[in-house]
Order: structure tokens, then sequence, then C-alpha cells
């Protein structure tokens, strides 16, 4: 066991969870490859270091919203008798059985609008509400929201598709209130809207929706940005675009005509106070106000003076309730009935009650819910895209800021840690489950590649901060010559295999398959102890491709050291003492790479572990230092290795 060791600073308990799959597709490889390969990695690790029973990973399917509602009424016209709850659950399954491919191992993968977990997410929506609402963090508004006329219903979220009003958005959608990079605005806002079910130009219509105070919160949120910046894990990018989120709220206009600089001076004489920043030479302006009212009511005066303008990003009130009907039911209140809540806010507590449907299953009870979600001994670990960061990262912690302070606890205690990653691109095309862009499935992908190399792969990928292509040659026709995607899966299948079988035989050929006694030297045992520092900074830290990196260059100087070695003993005339110590410190070397590639290669650190004929503890961080002899009792012997048997296995098409 390693002392003295400077480790990160792990919670006692933890939760990991993953963005929620839609409920009405199944999943692409990008929410396998950039998502739940990374939470399960991380979810796998925690387990190691922390203790299995510390860790609950959970997700679950999206159900409810109006994306799946307009698929399954496309659905209906061909299966008359399905019912929208038996289109969902069909893919809900079906994400199951690919997570479960990939060897993704959720402690429950739930839904939320079916089984226990349902109940439990009802519960927990009608009980959260209640809890806002007492403690005055919601307003209903009466707002515009569009209206089908030939179809005489209320149209929300997806069933309304434009352009992004918010200065500088890339984003390639635009839904009714939000577009796919979280930004927020009024259906008014939204450039040319087109009815997803019509194909026509929707009216606005007045209608009162529940809405949390977001920006009530400005202060508690800026200040956690500043925290989580100085801790220094978090992504850069994540901090940038939270900050964004957090600006003054600013209007920007284009000055084209040659008058438009005097007619906005005089409509800034009837604006609330603010800072004009006018710049004649470009021909633009920027106003900047104090609170979100204040720009509300100066949008409005230059409108009436016919000035054309875009909004930038800034806090706004976060809807929580729509008129979908396929959603939970929003309690009464105020004389307000027959709404729904609003996808994206359920969503975001739908892994608290898959939380408690889990416990509820485990220990038949979930009243300890608060203890892995909100006590400072545990922390919440939420992997997702970077589309989600506003959801995530921003309008969330805004709501669970209100429910520490309704608890008595400070606003920014034990929020969770998000961690977003970029895109993953098929080729130069952005993967996502509303493009267009074909790219194989994640079931295609196992028709040429393990789930290990995959694995490997896609950890590999620097998410952390750049999208990344992907380009599987054996999955792409006409492509061929050196596959990327193996590269990171011959640390495995190649590197460490060698490594293993080296020392198996040699074990079985000069030591009749006992290890030899004696201890490793000092030099491989300070090598292995920096290994592990570095390499539980850089998990703690989240960074994927830097423990791969570290690991491939140990083990491939191992290789190194075995082949100088060997060679030595035999040319010292077959010394049986130097023979055993480059045993001795090539299984040491093993044993480590072993336990440290676990959280990423599963199956084959299994297999390994079969051989060693070793107990669980293997993978226990408790005993990350101690030798193979810790692990063995008297008369130990390890399973016979045969000829030409592999840990790692290659994918039987990569086979001469």
């Amino acid at each position: 066991m390693i002392s003295n060791r400077n480790t990160p600073p792990f919670p006692k308990r933890a939760v990991v969870t993953n963005g929620m799959p839609y409920g009405d597709k199944p999943l692409h490889f990008g929410h396998v490859g950039g998502g739940f390969i990374h939470s399960d990695i991380y979810a796998r690790f925690l387990r190691d270091r922390i203790g299995n029973n510390n860790v609950i990973y959970v997700c679950g399917t999206d159900c409810y919203g109006s994306g799946p509602e307009v698929k399954y009424q496309i659905y209906k016209e061909n299966n008359p008798t399905s019912t929208i709850q038996n289109f969902v659950e069909g893919f809900h399954k079906l994400q199951k059985e690919q997570l479960n491919a990939y060897d993704i191992s959720l402690n429950i993968f739930a839904a939320s609008a079916f089984g226990r977990a349902a109940e439990k997410h009802t519960q927990l929506s009608n009980k959260l509400f209640e809890t806002w609402y007492e403690n005055g963090y919601l307003r209903l508004e009466e707002v515009e929201q569009f209206f089908d006329e030939e179809t005489q219903t209320i149209l929300n979220g997806r069933q309304v598709e434009g352009r992004c009003p918010v200065a500088k958005c890339k984003s390639e959608k635009a839904y009714a209130d939000e577009c796919e990079m979280g930004h927020q605005y009024s259906p008014r806002e939204l450039i040319a809207p087109k009815a997803v079910t019509t194909g026509k130009t929707p009216e606005l219509r007045a209608i009162k929706n529940w809405y949390f105070d977001l920006e009530r919160f400005s202060q508690e949120l800026k200040k956690r940005h500043e925290e989580i910046t100085s801790e220094g894990i978090s992504r850069k990018f994540l901090l940038t675009n939270i900050a964004d989120f957090l600006k003054d709220p600013t209007i920007l206009i284009k000055l084209a005509e040659p008058d438009d600089l005097e007619t906005l001076r005089k409509a800034c004489e009837k604006m609330p106070k603010h800072n004009a920043n006018i710049n004649e030479e470009n021909k633009s302006a920027t106003l900047t106000f104090s609170v979100l009212k204040e720009r509300e009511a100066a949008c409005k005066i230059l409108q009436e003076y016919g000035i054309r303008f875009r909004t930038g990003t800034t806090l706004v009130p976060f809807r929580l309730s729509g008129n979908v009907t396929w959603g939970i039911s929003v309690p009464e209140k105020e004389g307000v009935t027959g709404q729904t809540f609003w996808v994206w806010p359920e969503s975001l507590w739908a892994p608290i009650s898959f939380v408690q449907t889990y416990l509820e299953e485990k220990t038949g009870s979930s009243d300890g819910w608060e203890d892995w979600w909100f006590s400072p001994d545990s922390k919440v670990y939420q992997f997702i895209g970077e589309d989600n960061i506003y959801f995530y990262a921003v309008a969330e912690m805004g709501l669970f800021m209100a429910l520490n302070i309704a608890a008595g606890r400070e606003a920014g205690a034990n929020l969770p840690t998000t961690i977003p990653n970029r895109h993953v691109y098929f080729g130069n095309k952005k993967v996502s489950s509303s493009g267009n862009a074909k790219h194989p499935t994640p079931e295609e992908l196992l028709n040429y590649y393990t789930p290990e190399q995959l694995r490997m792969h896609f950890a590999s990928m620097s998410l952390q901060s750049n999208s990344v292509k992907f380009l599987p040659k054996a999955a792409m026709e006409g492509e061929e010559g050196f596959d990327p995607t193996l590269e990171a899966g011959n640390i495995l299948t190649n590197v460490f295999n060698r490594l293993i079988r080296s020392c198996f035989y040699s074990l079985q050929k000069y030591f009749d398959g006992k290890l030899p006694e004696g201890i490793v030297d000092e030099s491989t045992q300070n090598r292995a102890d920096r290994l592990i520092s570095e390499y539980e900074w850089a998990m703690y830290r989240f960074e994927f491709p830097k423990v791969i990196d570290i690991l491939n260059n140990y083990l491939r100087d191992a290789n190194k050291m075995w082949s100088i070695l060997t060679k030595k003993a035999e040319l010292e005339g077959y010394d049986s003492n130097l023979r055993a110590q480059v045993l001795l410190n090539a299984f040491y070397i093993v044993r480590i790479a072993t336990t440290l590639l676990h959280p990423f290669a599963p199956e084959g650190t299994e297999r390994i572990r079969e051989y060693f004929q070793f107990d669980e503890r293997l993978w226990d961080w408790a005993y990350i230092g101690e030798h193979l002899q810790f692990f063995m009792s008297e008369g130990h012997s390890f399973k016979f290795l045969e000829p030409r048997v592999d840990f790692f296995l290659k994918h039987h098409s990569q086979l001469n």
C-alpha cells in the first residue's frame, strides 16, 4: 500500500449520471461515444476508488415532451392501436440494449414515464414545485405562445422550428422558445417560425405559465462560477459558456440606415437607465441594463421606433410549465389548471427520482436520497453534451440553490459537478439526434470493433477541449489503410497482451507456475507510485486521454524492460535470480496496470483477474500499491495459460 500519497479530495459517496436520451429514437454513436462511455468509466473508477457500495450510477429515458408527441403522431398513422407509452417504451428497451452492448454499468436505467421510477418522478416533481412555490421562487406570467389555427392546438418546444434570435448563436436548430445551445427567448423573437405539423407559420396567443425566478440567483451563480474557476478542474469552454449566461442584459443593434443613429438616440431617452456603447465606425450599438425587466421595457420602445435589434445572452426566468399533453401534470395553483411540466426542467431532477427508485429497490426505502444528493460527504457528477450547458450548469444550479435555501443550507452547498464534452463528428458532420447526417449506428460499429476497442478510442478523444472527428475506416465504404479507431485499443490488444503472455509463459516454463519469492526492486516500485499518483489526479480532473497516454507509456516501457532484461539473463547463463527479479517486476507492473485499466476495459481486466485467481480486492484502491503476494494465500497458483490466448480480444474481422 502506498503511503504519504498526495491524493485528490474525493467524496465518501457519489452519484454519477449522464445526459438523458430522448424517448422518441434509438441512441446514436455520439450518445455512446461522447457521453455514456465517459460517465461509465468514471463510475467504474469511483467504485474502485471509494467503494462499490458508495457509488450510484443512474440514467434513463427522457420520455416526455413535444418531441415524442410529434413522432408518435406520425408512428400512429401505421400503428393505430399503439399508445404513446408503448411507442416510448419500445425506444427505452432498445436504448437499454444498446448500452448493455457497450458494457455501460448503470445501477439503474429507468424511464421518466413508466415503472416505479415514473411514480417516484411524479411525486418528486410535485414536491419540488410546491417547495419552490411556497418559498416564493415561482411566478405566473402571461406570455405569448405559438398556436396552430388549423389543428386548434398550442405548440411547444420542438413542435415549432426556426432560427435562434440570440446574437452570434451557432446552433443549427431553434425551437419555440429555446435553441439547441440552450439560449432562451420569447416565442415572438424566434426568426422564421414554422409549425412542424403543418409547415405553416403559427400565430401567437397569450398563455399563462409558471416560471422559476432564475435571475434572483444571479449573484449566487456568479459566486459559484468564481469558485469552480478557482478549483481548476472545470473545462474552459464550460466556464466560458456559463459566463456568457451570467452577463448583464444587453441589446445589440446594427445601425444600417443613415438616420438610425438619431432614431436610436431618441429611443434611448425613453428607456430605463442603461449604458449605451455606440460605435459609429462599425455602425453598431450595445445597450446594457442592470436587470431583465429594464431590457424588456427597452425592447418594446425599440419596436415602437422600428429599430431592429437582437438580444445578448443573460439570465431569464426559467419556464417550468407548458401545455404539452404528454407530460407530468403541474399542481393547480392560483386557478391555473391543465398544465404539464416542461420536459427540460423535469429532466434535470429525474436523476434524483432514479436514485430514489434504486435505493428503494436495494434497501426498501428511498428516504436516504438526500444523503446522496445534498450531503457534504457526497458529490454528484453529471456528464453532458456541450449543447446542454445552460440547463445543467446554470438553470439546474438555480433550482438546486433554491432547494438548499428552503432546507436551511447555504445556496451554493454541495451542487453537482458538470462535465461537458464537445461534439463527436462523423467525418466533418456533427452527430445529433435532430440532425440528418448519415452515420453508423452503435450496433453497426460492433460489426467491426469490440466494445473495448471503441471504449478506448472514445475515451482517448480530447473532447474536454475540442470537437473530434470520428473516422472508423472499417465502417466507412471505400476507406483503406491505417484505422485510427484501433490506435488506443492497440495498447490492450498488442502492447498489454504481449507483456501478460510473456509473464505467464515464463512463469510456467521456468518456475512451474509459482511466483518466485522476493520483492519488487526500488525503481519499479517508484515508477508505479508516480504512475498511480499521476493517474489519480488525471481522473480527478476527468482527463481520460491523459490517463490512456500515461498507461500507454508505462506498458511500452515495461515491454522494453522485459525484452532487455530477459536477453541479459540468457546472456549471463540463464541467471535464475535475475530471471526471478524480472518476473517479479513485470508481474507487479501487470498488476498495477490491470487495476488502473479496469474502468476502461472491464472485460479484459476481469479475465486477467481470473488467471491471477485473485478476489475483487484487486480493484480496491485501499490496496492499490499492494504486491501480488498480498492477494495470495499459501500454495496459491495462477490459472494455466494455454498458447495463443489473448486477454484483450480483437474483433473477429481483424484476425488474419
